[in-house]
């Protein structure tokens, strides 16, 4: 099966009303958990890979990016590689040398008028690179960065400020502000479905829910019935992966991290097959 792209998995789950599962890779065991689950389920998905992770990985992305994208060549089911929540524009622009057809621009932590002028500036060259973009707009709890919680006044994103923000900066997806959280460690998020509606009509593009792992599956399913498309989760797969670490590791003076890390990947692997198969 051949690398696909995050544009053309997101048109068809937009077109089709079905959710596009965008999974965050933070080691090699990640990306091939996630490849695994998907073909165990079989159906495409997204192999993220964040500014923190790259950072992670020395700052250098192209070994952790050039492994991803070969696990996405070599999958049994189409498999799209993207960079996420990329602050430097730098490092943007950088995904179409690195073979990654998309990126999301993250300025949601600037000033409107901020945030608007750098990510318009960032979409016009990614877009002449060749590149899908996904930019941010409102306040998605648990981040370092974040004024407030999920939850207080005025963090939600306005669906007036989202129609005139795609439209000033054209980008092609929307990461908004709906009441969920990254890094929560417990499925407890509860989301207004009305102001995604509203949202979904007023952006005219792909909304993209972050902070998926704190989301009950009932509630993620009412997210995308009512106008998510592209459904990012990172946390989920490091409590598999943690939780299975711990487990092997209790009670033994083993020092061979192949045990361990396998037991990781195939508790990994299990969780993306279930998400993609809700």
């Amino acid at each position: 099966m051949t690398l696909t792209t995050t544009a053309e998995l997101v048109a068809t789950g937009a077109d089709s009303g079905m959710p596009v599962f965008a999974f965050n890779i933070v080691t090699l065991e990640h990306a091939e958990a996630i490849a695994a689950g998907a073909t165990a389920a079989g159906r495409p998905c997204i192999l993220q890979l964040s500014h923190n992770t790259i950072a992670f990985h020395g700052n250098d992305p192209r070994p952790i990016t050039a492994a991803a994208l070969e696990i996405a060549r070599t999958a049994a089911v189409p498999l799209a590689v993207h960079l996420d929540h990329v602050t430097d524009p730098e490092l943007a622009l950088a995904a179409a040398d690195l073979g990654v057809g998309s990126v999301m621009f993250d300025a949601g932590a600037l000033p409107y008028d901020d945030n608007v002028r750098l990510t318009a500036e960032v979409t016009a060259a990614a877009h002449d690179a060749g590149l899908f973009v996904e930019a941010e707009l409102g306040y998605v709890g648990g981040k370092p960065d974040a004024p407030a919680s999920a939850h207080a006044a005025g963090v939600r994103t306005d669906p007036d400020e989202a129609a005139a923000y795609v439209a000033a900066t054209g980008v092609d997806a929307l990461a908004v502000a709906v009441g969920s959280s990254h890094a929560m460690t417990s499925k407890s998020a509860s989301l207004d479905r009305a102001l995604i509606t509203r949202l979904r009509d007023a952006a005219q593009v792909p909304l993209v829910l972050h902070g998926s792992s704190g989301v009950p599956d009932d509630e993620l399913l009412a997210a995308v019935r009512a106008g998510m498309t592209k459904i990012n989760v990172g946390t989920a797969l490091n409590i598999a992966f943690t939780g299975a670490v711990r487990s092997v590791l209790t009670g033994t003076d083993k020092v061979d991290p192949r045990p361990y890390l396998r037991a990781a990947r195939d508790a990994m692997a299990a969780e993306v097959q279930r998400l993609l198969e809700l």
